[in-house]
């Protein structure tokens, strides 16, 4: 038989029906139905529960508000009486200015108290009456004259603006101007006289001759030593701690000495033929202080405000005495109706008794209430001299010249150096023993260079510019190269035209630049080079004593605060100590910012500031409570920098606390609480440090407070409250007007 046949692969499938199809479609649907209707009541489920915490969160948000808004009143109370530590300290360095005064006048050292202007005066006349004083006299009686100037600016910084009149504010700017000027005259008539000495001749005595002469033995000495023995030229540097002196002296007029350079040190001159020529002399007067910038304006409060605040308090003390002075006399006329039903005798001794008690209960009284009157105003007053730090400038300053250094983007660094090119004065002359010299009535007169016509020369390489090279004063920092400015005397402004090929060696600390013509100038630097910050810390180190740390992006800048005054601690350039003669130096906080300015480490941003950095703008209402309420707070919390400050809105502020009592180790990795403030509530959030979005969710099992106090007591041990309680007034306050002049919050 042959093979069966093989069965077809694949049988007839069975074909779909329309009604399969049809019943197929409707499972689907019925399943999507059944699916969408799962899903509809699993969303309104879980909707319902997100509506109910929703709604149980705003619930518990408003029971929190509302306990808030219940208690803010007592909250408001114990963080008033807290803060009367502010008027508190205002009336001690009140009390302090005044004893001051009174220490100087009992002292009888003969030196003026520059705030009375007949004593200035008075000191003015006597020293314009002395002649023929030398260097080293100038000098020495320098010393006196810059510390009437630094009181002087001490007392319009330090005074608040409104206990200062404006006839007083002339006063004291006309007195500052008078004793520059003058100082500087007497430095130009000390240099006359050196100059007159600079020939080298010999003489054995002196005396009168054809013209006045000068002390013979200082004379002689001079005479012979003044003259460099290669050049025949001379060469004299007089050093003192607020100025330097370089003096040359072109004595031989020889072409080939262009090259000037001061022995010991790198500071010199490149001079053109012309002048190599000439009998001129070159001086370099080196000021640590700048005496040519013009005074700034001098803060003052709105004069709306002060006399509102002065009118509205005298009334009320007026009011106050007259109310005390009518029960006086209603307790007298009652006293007396009831002697009246008594024995005369004994009456009027029992008379006498109750009225004198009653008497002196009542002034007592009287007395407390003009007290606590007084502290209320003081204490409106500094709150209002406090706000009025963090005013921003509404416009930036124009001005109308070019090349103008703007003083409010710039700082002048290093004080100025005075280059002059001077006529050579006639010399001493020996006649027969003695040492005759002629004294010009102009006195010192100043070479013109290039002169105002030059006609008879034929080219203009004839004058070209004069090379300079300054020494960078050791105690200045420069985070940057550098610029040269020159003081424009017409226009009396700063100029950096007129200068070319500046070079800056910073290792050597010397900088070397051509000038077309001499005059003042001075290195200048961009006063906000450290602004905006990158961070910053408040932390306690003892009792009444903290330290602010404030890190940028050249340097990291330490300050101790204690009591009234501060110190710098340390500093660190690309994380290295760097040394500096401000450090364990403590001032008044005053006296310590003009002190950190002056050395290049500006950390104080001014009213103009914000145009010229990118700032994290804040309210200043917000700002100054935050500040009032932090410094309150220092001796027991350390404060710190939070990056979600940036993010949130200007009526608020965002920064870390935790409880730091100064007996702890330091804690490599503390654990930091995030507050946020806006004046009127605090709140600790629900995020940290390290969260990856801004939120201002409330942290679990917090509440809100009207004050950063009462929030911080939330969490705070008794320990930390009770050195919170019993801080220094002056402390406080002290801590307070560095934040405000920081103004971390806001600059960083």
């Amino acid at each position: 038989m042959g093979p069966k046949a093989k069965k077809k692969s694949g049988s007839k499938k069975k074909r779909i029906t329309k009604a399969d199809q049809l019943k197929q479609l409707q499972e689907e649907e019925e399943r999507r139905q059944k699916e969408e209707e799962e899903a509809r009541v699993k969303y309104e489920k879980e909707e319902m529960e997100r509506l109910e915490i929703q709604r149980a969160e705003k619930e518990k948000l408003r029971k929190l508000e509302a306990k808030d808004l219940e208690r803010r009143n007592g909250e408001l109370e114990e963080l008033y009486l807290l803060e009367a530590c502010f008027p508190e300290a205002e009336k001690l360095k009140r009390d302090s200015r005044l004893l001051s005064q009174w220490k100087h006048y009992i002292q009888c050292d003969g030196s003026p108290d520059p705030s009375i202007s007949q004593e200035i005066n008075t000191f003015i006349s006597l020293w314009k009456e002395e002649t023929n004083e030398t260097f080293e006299a100038v000098t020495a009686k320098s010393k006196l004259v810059l510390n009437l100037i630094e009181k002087l600016k001490l007392i319009l910084l330090e005074t608040p603006s409104y206990d200062l009149q404006e006839k007083n504010i002339i006063q004291y700017q006309g007195s500052i101007l008078e004793l520059q000027e003058l100082l500087h005259l007497k430095f130009n008539i000390a240099t006359e006289i050196l100059l007159r000495q600079a020939s080298p001749t010999p003489g054995s005595r002196t005396g009168t001759g054809p013209w006045p002469v000068r002390n013979g033995a200082t004379q002689k000495e001079q005479a012979s030593t003044l003259a460099d023995l290669d050049s025949g030229n001379m060469e004299k540097v007089i050093r003192d701690e607020n100025v330097t002196v370089y003096v040359w002296a072109n004595l031989k007029k020889n072409p080939r000495y262009r090259s000037i350079r001061f022995s010991e040190t790198q500071t010199g001159f490149e001079i053109p033929r012309i002048l190599a020529t000439s009998d001129i002399a070159l001086r370099l007067l080196h000021t640590r202080y700048d005496h040519v910038t013009p005074l700034g304006p001098v803060p003052t409060a709105s004069q709306e405000h002060t006399s509102t605040v002065t009118y509205f308090g005298k009334d009320e003390v007026k009011s106050v005495e007259a109310a005390v002075s009518k029960d006086v006399q209603e307790e007298y006329k009652e006293q007396e109706n009831e002697s009246n039903s008594v024995h005369e005798e004994e009456t009027k001794v029992d008379e006498q008794g109750g009225i004198e008690g009653q008497t002196s209960s009542v002034q007592e009284e009287s007395e407390a209430t003009k007290y606590e009157l007084e502290m209320k105003l003081l204490s409106e007053t500094v709150s209002a001299a406090q706000l009025l730090l963090l005013e921003n400038a509404s416009e930036k300053p124009y001005f109308f010249e070019e090349n103008e250094v703007d003083l409010c983007q710039f700082t002048a660094l290093g004080g100025v150096h005075h280059l002059d090119i001077l006529e050579l004065p006639p010399q001493c002359k020996p006649r027969k023993g003695w040492m005759i010299v002629e004294i010009l009535k102009e006195g010192l007169q100043k070479y013109t260079y290039p002169p105002e016509t030059a006609e008879d020369f034929e080219t203009e390489n004839t004058f070209p510019p004069i090379e300079v090279m300054l020494e960078v004063h050791e105690n200045v920092i420069f985070f940057e190269n550098p610029m040269v400015a020159r003081w424009d005397a017409e226009g009396k402004h700063w100029k950096t035209d007129g200068i070319s090929n500046v070079s800056y060696k910073s290792e050597d600390r010397l900088i070397t630049f051509s000038l077309d013509t001499f005059g003042p100038v001075t290195l200048i630097q961009d006063a906000h080079v450290n602004m905006p910050y990158q961070s910053w810390e408040l932390r306690p180190l003892d009792v009444n004593k903290v330290l602010l740390t404030v890190t940028t992006v050249f340097t990291e800048i330490q300050i101790q605060i204690k009591e009234n005054l501060c110190m710098l601690a340390s500093i660190k350039l690309n994380n290295q100590k760097h040394s500096s003669i401000l450090e364990e130096k403590w001032m008044t906080p005053v006296s310590f910012i003009i002190a950190l300015k002056e050395a290049g480490l500006n950390i104080f941003p001014t009213g103009h500031s914000h145009f010229y950095v990118v700032i994290n703008y804040k309210l200043p209402l917000v700002e100054v409570k935050a500040y009032r309420q932090m410094a309150l707070l220092s001796s027991a919390f350390a404060f710190g920098w939070s990056k979600w400050n940036t993010v949130c809105n200007s009526d608020k502020v965002v920064f870390q606390v935790r409880e730091h009592l100064p007996k702890e180790e330091p804690i490599q990795n503390p654990n930091w609480t995030l507050l946020m403030f806006n004046g009127d509530r605090a709140q600790s959030l629900k995020i940290n440090e390290s969260s990856d979005a801004f939120s201002e969710a409330l942290k679990e099992e917090t509440e809100f407070h009207s004050t950063l106090y009462h929030m911080v007591k939330d969490f705070a041990s008794k320990e930390a409250m009770k050195k919170v309680r019993c801080s220094s007034c002056q402390f406080v306050d002290s801590v307070c007007h560095m934040l405000l002049s920081t103004r971390l919050l806001s600059y960083s």
